[in-house]
């Protein structure tokens, strides 16, 4: 069974880690996931998705450094941070392990584990590229938070997981969905 971790943090897109863990929950026989939001992750769910973050998985403290996933020796799979703040992903480029979700991250470049980063920033400096640009050449899997529309989606959550189901491609969960030449 695969032991995923999935940080969410301030930047908009909470819609993108509600898709993830919904579509993480149909993978009950296969995975086990836990979450972690940053300090201001749950005020952007609220306000974004004007709801109340209400999660039947284990969900950590942005300081509990005693989460088992904030060490090497402990065995996850694969922790994907959605949506990733520019400043989160700019503390793991450089080392920053400074709460949960980059000390975790920190973990999984150093143990070679996957680490799949989904950005939703516009525009991108020169900083954010090249932290981008760290992050992947440490190992990480960059994804920007920007759908596709060859599958033509009808409305916002299916623009969402054009997304989503990419992210669950590279976490080796298999899903139906349509794809480009299908």
């Amino acid at each position: 069974m695969k032991k995923i971790v999935v940080g969410v943090t301030g930047a908009s897109g909470s819609i993108y880690a509600k898709r993830l863990i919904y579509y993480l929950e149909q993978f009950k026989n296969e995975c086990s996931y836990e979450v972690v939001f940053s300090g201001n992750a749950k005020k952007v769910w609220e306000w974004e998705l004007k709801e109340k973050v209400n999660l039947s998985c284990p969900v950590y403290d942005i300081q509990d450094y005693f989460a088992p996933f904030a060490s090497g020796s402990a065995k996850y799979d694969a922790m994907v941070i959605i949506p990733a703040s520019m400043g989160t992903i700019a503390r793991i480029a450089n080392g920053i392990s400074d709460n949960l979700i980059t000390r975790a991250a920190d973990v999984f470049l150093k143990e070679k584990r996957k680490l799949i980063v989904v950005f939703r920033e516009a525009p991108i400096s020169k900083i954010h590229l090249e932290n981008l640009l760290k992050l992947s050449s440490s190992g990480a899997d960059i994804f920007p938070a920007a759908p596709s529309f060859y599958s033509h989606p009808e409305n916002i959550i299916e623009a969402v997981d054009t997304i989503v189901l990419r992210v669950l491609d590279r976490l080796g969960l298999e899903i139906n969905y349509k794809r480009w030449g299908n």
